[in-house]
């Protein structure tokens, strides 16, 4: 195991897949000389050369296009968008082609594309630059959805998506580049879709989260724990498409209740959805109404302390689940 940051991890993830694969390679604004806009690309470019390591012009359906186009070709791309506020200029290119070529081609064509974007609040980066979207990307069938929440899960998750055939859309936190973690030290380290994983073991309520909601479920935990002598179970989802509810429901089984964590606004969702399927799976075993922790329902704020107003915080977690007792 080596101690790495999660840009680290996931750098080293892409050039142990460059040297893996012949047919990857990457393609983006900004990351080969400038080595990415959060430097997960850094050194990739002299190392691989600009075959492997393309800077593109701004605009994003052009490189998503070019990417869906390699991916059909048999090769194995990475597309980069700087933010994924950003790929809303590439959507017909995504929803349209990425997500639906296999199906409508009878699965004669296969789209095996990476798309990384940086998501989430917290950053300053306002409005226009600060959107969750992964509850609007998980809607569409054809796509797999990833958020890592740390260093391991962000190398081996990487990993496994270039391993997939279908289109992955891959999801980093702004706020996780910089976390440290353990990583395993093994190129072979992979990470399977569809694997939720229980960060911190609970009897009292069950706290659901993915990518920079599972800091603040854990943290709440830890605060319920010290101040509220409540034991709180902790379930980090990894991947939201394809989604592993049989954890979530074993656990939401043991707790009796559940408490749904992300930075996206509460209003259509994919908080709702998580709520939806524990109703429809586990009702007879909830004590209580399955309650949602979103961001509130504005745009973002620019301003620091509004900023931080706007999310979720630790406290709104420990207070929705003092409500239900």
């Amino acid at each position: 195991m080596v101690e790495m940051r999660m840009r680290d991890a996931l750098r080293e993830a892409l050039r142990e897949e460059l040297l893996r694969d012949e047919r990857v390679f990457l393609l983006g604004e900004d990351i080969g000389l400038y080595g990415g806009s959060y430097t997960v690309t850094k050194g990739l470019l002299d190392e691989f050369g600009a075959k492997r390591v393309i800077d593109t012009p701004i605009a994003e359906s052009g490189i998503v296009g070019a990417g869906i186009g390699a991916a059909m070709a048999g090769m194995r791309p990475m597309v980069e968008l700087m933010t994924i506020n950003f790929s809303f200029l590439a959507m017909d290119q995504i929803v349209n082609n990425a997500a639906k070529l296999h199906y409508m081609s009878n699965g004669q064509i296969n789209i095996p594309l990476v798309i990384r974007m940086a998501s989430g609040g917290g950053s300053q980066l306002a409005a226009t630059h600060s959107h969750s979207l992964e509850g609007m990307y998980a809607h569409f069938p054809g796509l797999r959805i990833v958020c890592p929440s740390n260093p391991a899960d962000g190398k081996g998750l990487l990993k496994r998506a270039f391993r997939d055939d279908n289109t992955v859309i891959f999801i980093e936190h702004t706020a996780n580049y910089s976390l440290k973690g353990e990583v395993p030290d093994d190129e072979d380290y992979l990470v399977e879709f569809g694997k939720a994983t229980v960060v911190r073991e609970g009897t009292d309520v069950t706290l659901i989260g993915y990518s920079g909601s599972v800091h603040q479920a854990t943290r709440a935990a830890t605060m319920l724990a010290e101040q509220e002598d409540v034991d709180a179970e902790v379930i980090d989802l990894r991947t939201l498409r394809p989604l592993d509810m049989d954890t979530v429901i074993a656990s939401v089984k043991k707790t009796n209740r559940a408490v749904v964590v992300e930075d996206d606004w509460k209003f259509g969702g994919f908080g709702g959805e998580l709520s939806a399927q524990i109703m429809e799976q586990a009702f007879d075993w909830l004590d209580a109404p399955v309650a949602r922790v979103s961001g509130k329902d504005v745009p973002m704020p620019y301003n620091r302390n509004l900023e931080f107003a706007a999310l979720p915080s630790e406290e709104d977690v420990v207070d929705a689940v003092l409500s239900m007792f």
